[in-house]
Order: C-alpha cells, then sequence, then structure tokens
C-alpha cells in the first residue's frame, strides 16, 4: 500500500490519540460520520480544503496525515526487516506501521541504529586488538616487566643469606621495573580508551598524515598554486606530531599539487560532463597515468560528482598506504584488507586496468564499482624488477547488477561464511 493512499488511517489513528469520536470529528469539519468512515478505511482519497480543516481540528500539521512517517524513517525500517534473519515482517506494510504507529517505528529505527553503531564499534575495537602493532608491543613489554619482577622476587624469598649489596641492588631493580611497569600499564589504559575512535592514538606517520588529509575533507585548492609553501602548510598542522609525518605529508601534498597541474579542476569539470566518470577516457584525454586519475577525482569528487568516491592504495606488498574512505565501503585500519578486492588483482597484471562491480559485505550491502590499476614507480632499469604501487578507485553504483563479487573488509569483521580466501574466524558470522 503507497503511502498516499494512508492519509485515513493516520487520520484515524490521530482522532484516536486526540480522544475525538468519529462522529464529533465529521460534525466540526461539516461532513458526514459515514463518509469520513469510509475515509478512515482508505476507500475515499481526501486531500485540498478537507485535509486542511481535519488537520488543524486535530492539531496536526496536513503533511503529517497526508505524508506520514518521513522517507528516512521508512528506509531505515526497511534496513532493519532486510537485516534480520530469524523474523520476516510484513514489508508491504511497513508504510502503513511508521503512518499509524509512528512512535514504536521511530523506536525500533533508533534500535536498529544502534545496533548498527554498536557493531561498528565492535568491528573497529576487534581489528585494533587483533591486529595492532603498538598494542602487541606493548604487551610484550608489560609481561617482560612483570616476569623480570618476578624473577628476582623469587630470588629474594628463595635465598636465604644474601649480601646486602646484593639485596640492595635486588630492591632496587624491582623498584625501577615496577615502576616502568605503572607508567607503562598507564600509557596503555590511555590508549585503549581511545580504541573506539578511529582517528584517535595513531601509530604511524602515514596514519597522521591520514588523519590530516581527513580533516581538510581531502581538500587544498590554495596549496594548489605554486605561490603557496607546502612545508610551512605541513609544518602548521596538529594532526602532524612528529617530523616523519610532516615529512610523509609534505610528498603527498606535492603529489596533490601536481596532480592539478596536470589536471586543472575547470578542465575536469568539463571532462566529466562530457564523457563522464571514465577513467580510461579521461586518462587518454589529460594524456595522464590512471594513477593519476583515480587521484584526481577522488580529490575533486565531494564538488563534481553526485556522491563522493574513495580512494585506496597499496604497494606491492599489498600493504595499504593511503585510503579516502566512503561511506558502505569499510577500509580496515592496523589489519590485511579483503584478498578479493579488486586492488590486489591489478597487482598480478601490472598496467592493466580492471573495472569490477563489487558488493560490501555488511548490514547495508551496498554495490560499488572498483576501478583498479597497478602501475610501476620509480625509473624502469634493465635487470631490475620494477616495484608497483596499486590504486583503486570505489564508486558508489547507482543501478544494483546481479552477480556483483561479494567482497569484505577484513576476515574478523567479515560476515561471509562461504569465502576461499579467509584467513581467520569472524566474530560476526553468527551475529553479535
Amino acid at each position: 500500500m503507497s503511502r498516499d493512499t494512508l492519509t485515513g488511517s493516520r487520520i484515524r489513528e490521530r482522532r484516536a490519540m486526540a480522544g475525538f469520536r468519529q462522529a464529533d470529528l465529521a460534525r466540526q469539519v461539516g461532513i458526514s460520520a459515514s463518509y469520513l468512515n469510509l475515509i478512515e478505511h482508505n476507500r475515499r482519497r481526501i486531500g485540498g480544503k478537507l485535509l486542511v480543516n481535519i488537520a488543524t481540528v486535530l492539531g496536526v500539521e496536513p503533511s503529517l496525515l497526508s505524508e506520514g512517517a518521513e522517507a528516512a524513517l521508512i528506509s531505515t525500517l526497511r534496513e532493519a526487516a532486510a537485516d534480520s534473519v530469524a523474523v520476516q515482517p510484513e514489508l508491504d506494510r511497513v508504510d502503513e506501521f511508521a503512518g499509524r504507529f509512528p512512535g514504536w517505528a521511530e523506536l525500533i529505527a533508533d534500535g536498529h541504529r544502534r545496533i548498527g553503531t554498536l557493531e561498528r564499534t565492535a568491528a573497529t575495537l576487534t581489528d585494533r586488538l587483533t591486529h595492532d602493532p603498538h598494542l602487541a608491543t606493548s604487551m610484550h613489554e608489560m609481561l617482560t616487566m612483570v616476569t623480570a619482577i618476578r624473577s628476582t622476587a623469587g630470588i629474594l624469598a628463595d635465598t636465604k643469606e644474601i649480601e646486602p649489596e646484593w639485596r640492595n641492588r635486588f630492591h632496587r631493580n624491582i623498584n625501577e621495573d615496577s615502576q616502568r611497569l605503572a607508567e607503562s600499564s598507564q600509557r596503555l589504559v590511555e590508549y585503549l580508551d581511545g580504541a573506539g575512535d578511529a582517528g584517535a592514538a595513531l601509530t604511524s606517520p602515514m596514519e597522521e598524515v591520514e588523519m590530516m588529509l581527513a580533516a581538510h575533507d581531502y581538500r587544498f585548492p590554495h596549496l594548489e598554486e605554486d605561490g603557496e609553501d607546502i612545508d610551512a602548510f605541513a609544518a602548521a598542522q596538529p594532526q602532524l606530531t612528529t617530523q616523519e609525518a610532516r615529512a610523509a605529508a609534505t610528498v603527498t601534498l606535492k603529489q596533490l599539487r601536481s596532480d592539478a597541474r596536470k589536471m586543472p579542476r575547470p578542465e575536469v569539470a568539463k571532462a566529466l560532463e562530457e564523457v563522464g566518470l571514465d577513467p580510461a577516457m579521461l586518462a587518454q584525454r589529460f594524456r595522464v597515468s590512471v594513477a593519476v586519475v583515480f587521484r584526481r577525482i577522488a580529490v575533486l569528487s565531494d564538488d563534481l560528482l553526485p556522491e563522493p568516491v574513495g580512494i585506496v592504495m597499496c604497494d606491492s606488498s599489498g600493504t595499504l598506504m593511503l585510503r579516502k574512505p566512503i561511506e558502505g565501503f569499510p577500509l580496515p585500519r592496523f589489519s590485511a584488507a579483503c584478498p578479493k578486492w579488486p586492488l590486489f588483482q591489478s597487482l598480478t597484471r601490472p598496467m592493466r586496468p580492471i573495472r569490477r562491480v563489487v558488493t560490501a559485505t555488511g548490514r547495508e550491502s551496498k554495490q560499488f564499482t572498483c576501478y583498479a590499476i597497478a602501475e610501476a614507480i620509480g625509473l624502469l632499469q634493465f635487470n631490475e624488477d620494477p616495484l608497483y604501487r596499486a590504486y583503486m578507485l570505489v564508486v558508489p553504483s547507482d543501478i544494483a547488477v546481479q552477480g556483483a563479487q561479494e567482497v569484505g573488509s577484513t576476515c574478523r569483521v567479515c560476515p561471509s561464511t562461504d569465502c576461499h580466501g579467509r584467513r581467520e574466524p569472524s566474530i560476526l558470522v553468527d551475529g553479535i
């Protein structure tokens, strides 16, 4: 039943909530009770002045009766139904439910959103706790100190006669080790306090660079001019806390400036209008590599395309080096990514462009068109194997494609139950 045919149901529900009898409401708006009964059972359409009069008597906006719940609420209820496995709700009556019981509908939608938030937090925590090198190093350091304290204390407890000089040395060692243990524990607690924040407690220069790029929405139009001092800009960014991070940011920003010089924004906007988002055609038009097109489109997509696009880059080892995430296609921060990504397939076929339509696993199961290519870096030399960097442009798909390949984020938080590339069990297979 469509939304515009449910006006009568909403009138009946609002009348009951306001404490009106059917005859009383009909009399106040100047119609018969039998005609109002037909309206309330969706057997007569209503609009215009009569709808306004009924809304005035009931004390609500006419749009609340004619349009009912907002589209976002209906969409969230449909998402909640799609995520349900054990229960099959009546999807054909979801509009009627939202219109008649807006409070209950909003309660269910809010619960669905909260579950989604908790699942994402669990995925972030699991990703960090399972693969975070900083955490692993800290735990190893703490275990080493605990072992040292235990060993020293054992010597003091088991040895009856110890020279005063050695006893003092052992006491000093226990004191110093316990102080370091307390300090390390405090730092670890502070680190874990920010574990649920994807941008907290950065552990590497490239992570700081990504945080800086995200803070500026990956757009630096003022730095595309030659007169701007990139080094000074990087030094002033609060996200870049180390010299290594500032140096890495400078390299990245100079790359973005070079891309902008090769593909000026006005010309890119015109090209997109003429040929659309076709990386191969754009590369030919601007006489640049496909990787340049990927980086430039990712930067300009927020302004020039209907939806932002994401980008991810890796080196020949498959290690993710730079990423611009988009909604619905999660990119792991600490652990290895899904081996089914076209990004990694391109490493097996260097310089050959790949286009794949994929479905990202998760609560929403969105589809994306992924463009990928691996290009050599540095100068090619005889008798030397080239090194490659692979790039993948992630573009939201407007039209669903049957048979799209399913890809995940990382095995630990991927709900896929039938995958030959799985490396480790997932915590989400059976749900949370």
